[in-house]
């Protein structure tokens, strides 16, 4: 998939950050009972119980990274008292931000059925938006209907982002910028540490956590699974059309090093500037050009420290081999994650076709080929149908084979799922987009946000993934009663679960376009 392209999903009316839906969601129906009051090793906090559930939003993880621009995360400095957390903290600084943004961003929340000693399976949740924008803060992350539910304990965060976790300097500044290029994966590292020192103070068991994430967040886990440093800290992955096959190297990195430098107007001698000029100054520079392409991406480096290997190239990373994973897609990624910024990619003639697709196939491979692949064998699709069935194979769907193929070569426990079940949007013009599992699995589908809608439906679909979910994160199996038949993935079957009104197991599901694409290289966004 295209992580950079996330900026760009907005559906119209329904952003991602709506200022209304995150005010008319994110506000609880606290009882009016004791607020819980838990204790960390900082310090003690207090939180609120909406519907039994109780919650602390604000949870400081790592100590501010103001004036420590481009450093490793330190842990949170300790408090005294009872510090209030009804309110989330500040999300990374970002462009076109829909919520306060601070360089003291590293905080997290928690929603937990009981403050007690039942050691409850941990769902800690990473946040989508490439590594560029987000936060754990959006109503569609809301905990409290997955925890309550499952009876578990869930966990949202925030941690740096785009040139405040990711800009490469360690070519131009030497030394002192060692680490630069990956401290935004360091501060999930650093979250993951919190949970297993603190969890249990929140009824959750240290030894039983789930990391799962959609996008850029699912990204960012398959990250995590190739680095050392987070090699224990979690016990099970999902990642919900997200993957990172191959990072930035050091060349490429370093080349936008310089393309974001340039768009300050300072020169690579005048990098030590970049730490204490106003954050602010930052974030106008993320409008710069890439030296490769689009827009200016920020990622993981294979900086030879804290990442000293591709994720998933050229294998699957040995470390993580006994972790069960799920690996997930939706059926139709760029209906929106391309059509929502773009309206005439629905009213496609065939004359327009081929230029249209060409450079949205993010692969080097004839688009008369790919049309007439696609006319053979979906007779019925339209020009449109084509562009988005055609690009979401070469582009989003690509990387999860890849990583589903790695898993199975290695023999690694993995299960994969394609999200089949069309939302009801807008007349349904939208099919199973990019983000439609998100309220599926949080259960959030009142959010005024959400893509899947709140009809019976999509409370049933609702049902079968958040369940799925909370079986594999207290299991490690995704199998429940009402998908009693999900096979793990292998070479020989493929087998994939369709998750529709009435889920069912499926060997190799859309086998030509996988043979089709399979042809040419895959490059992940990001990679020279």
């Amino acid at each position: 998939m295209n992580l950079t392209s996330d900026r760009s999903i907005s559906l119209g009316r329904r952003t991602l950050l709506a200022a209304g839906a995150a005010a008319s969601l994110a506000a609880p129906a606290w009882a009016a009972t004791p607020a819980p009051v838990a204790a960390t090793k900082a310090g003690r906090v207090r939180g609120y119980v909406d519907t039994g559930v109780s919650g602390f939003r604000g949870i400081p993880y790592g100590a501010s990274t103001a004036g420590r621009r481009f450093q490793p995360p330190l842990p949170a400095p300790a408090w005294k008292g009872v510090r209030e957390t009804t309110a989330y903290g500040p999300a990374s600084p970002q462009s076109k931000a829909g919520e306060p943004t601070s360089e003291d961003c590293l905080y997290l929340n928690v929603w937990t059925p009981g403050l007690d000693r039942a050691r409850r399976p941990v769902m800690v949740y990473v946040h989508g938006g490439a590594y560029a924008h987000g936060s754990g803060s959006d109503p569609l992350y809301d905990g409290v209907r997955l925890a309550r539910r499952g009876d578990v304990v869930v966990v949202t965060l925030n941690h740096r982002l785009n040139a405040f976790g990711h800009l490469y300097l360690a070519k131009l500044g030497g030394p002192a910028y060692a680490d630069s290029g990956n401290v935004g994966l360091m501060d999930l590292v650093q979250a993951l540490t919190w949970v297993r020192d603190n969890i249990a103070a929140f009824g959750g068991d240290p030894d039983c956590v789930t990391l799962f994430g959609q996008s850029g967040g699912g990204a960012k886990i398959a990250s995590l699974m190739s680095m050392p440093a987070a090699k224990g800290l979690f016990h099970r992955a999902a990642t919900m059309s997200g993957q990172q096959v191959t990072a930035q190297g050091p060349r490429g990195a370093t080349a936008r090093a310089r393309a974001f430098m340039e768009a300050l107007k300072l020169k690579p001698e005048q990098v030590g500037e970049l730490a204490t000029l106003p954050y602010e100054r930052l974030v106008e520079g993320l409008s710069a050009r890439d030296p490769i392409a689009g827009g200016l991406y920020f990622g993981p480096v294979q900086d030879e420290r804290s990442l000293s290997r591709h994720p998933f190239w050229p294998d699957a990373p040995a470390i993580s081999a006994g972790v069960p994973m799920i690996i997930g897609n939706t059926r139709g990624e760029t209906r929106n994650l391309i059509g929502g910024s773009d309206p005439s990619l629905f009213a496609l003639s065939w004359d327009e076709l081929p230029a249209r697709l060409q450079p949205a196939l993010f692969v080097d491979i004839d688009a008369e080929t790919v049309i007439a692949e696609y006319r053979r064998l979906y007779p019925a699709y339209s020009p449109s149908d084509v562009f988005f069935a055609a690009t979401t194979a070469g582009r989003s769907w690509r990387g999860a084979l890849i990583e589903l193929e790695a898993r199975a070569a290695q023999g690694a426990p993995t299960w994969a799922y394609q999200l089949d079940w069309g939302s009801p949007i807008d007349g349904g013009k939208w099919g199973a987009p990019h983000m439609l599992d998100i309220p599926l699995v949080f259960g959030t589908t009142a959010a005024p946000n959400a893509l899947s809608g709140d009809g019976v439906e999509a409370r049933h679909m609702s049902e079968l993934m958040t369940d799925a979910f909370i079986a594999f994160a207290r299991t490690g199996d995704p199998r429940t009663p009402a998908v009693p038949e999900w096979p793990r993935y292998g070479l020989e079957r493929r087998t994939t679960l369709s998750f529709d009104l009435a889920p069912r197991p499926v060997d190799d599901p859309r086998g030509d376009e996988r043979r089709l694409f399979a042809k040419v290289p895959y490059v992940q966004t990001g990679t020279l």
